[in-house]
């Protein structure tokens, strides 16, 4: 399953939207678990050693914009700046966090990146079309690159503005987690060792009907759990 990789990429002194998952748990505005941050860090340290202007996105928690106090409330709650600091921990170079989506605040502040800099964008839901793919946020997003890398292999499913509509835009590649995943299922899929055991889990049943059905022809058995069972 070959796919282009971020080191198939020119990023010296290019600007580098990278769609990473940072949807770590949060209790009292503290971060429990940065697993997934630290998951991210081999992309975007590459990215910075080579010379790139890494520009960060991710979602966290969910926003109901369909109500006003609770979207509010989901803002707050779901807030980026703690994901920002510990960032800022984790890496050597100069981290910015925008505390917003859109605007003249975050147009400059791609602008006045330096090559190795990295600035890190608010929650990508706290934008309404974010997870309906709009075309128009999609298209304002890939404004702010050059290059797009997807590396938030637990996002990559979904068909939103910052995971599909920005790369539709502008070339693109797989960053070192998403190529890990994707041979790691590969050598499952395409040349398994006997007996091959599927198990699925989770809440959302329709995002895995035609995962299951491809499962079938392959797995030996299929175990299903969770919300799924």
């Amino acid at each position: 399953m070959a796919k282009q990789t971020v080191k198939d990429l020119d990023v010296k002194g290019k600007r580098v939207i990278v769609r990473v998952d940072f949807n770590v748990p949060l209790k009292d505005g503290v971060i429990t678990n940065d697993n997934r941050i630290q998951a991210a860090l081999p992309t975007i340290n590459y990215l910075t050693e080579n010379g790139a202007k890494v520009i960060l996105m991710s979602h966290l928690g969910k926003i109901d914009h369909k109500d006003p106090e609770k979207c509010e409330a989901g803002k707050k709650k779901n807030n980026m700046a703690p994901v920002a600091a510990r960032l800022a921990e984790l890496v050597p170079g100069k981290v910015t966090f925008v505390p917003e989506t859109r605007g003249e605040v975050l147009e400059k502040a791609v602008a006045d990146m330096n090559e190795g800099d990295i600035v890190l964008i608010q929650n990508t839901r706290y934008e309404k079309g974010e997870s309906k793919n709009d075309p128009e946020l999609a298209e304002y997003w890939a404004k702010l690159g050059d290059l797009f890398v997807s590396d938030a292999f637990g996002s990559v499913h979904r068909a939103h503005a910052s995971t599909v509509g920005i790369a539709t835009h502008l070339p693109s590649a797989c960053g070192f987690l998403v190529q890990k995943e994707i041979e790691n299922l590969s050598a499952a899929i395409d040349n398994p060792k006997r007996p091959l055991v599927a198990i699925l889990g989770g809440a959302k049943v329709s995002d895995k009907i035609a995962v299951i059905e491809n499962l079938l022809t392959i797995a030996d058995k299929v175990i299903i759990g969770g919300g799924m069972a």
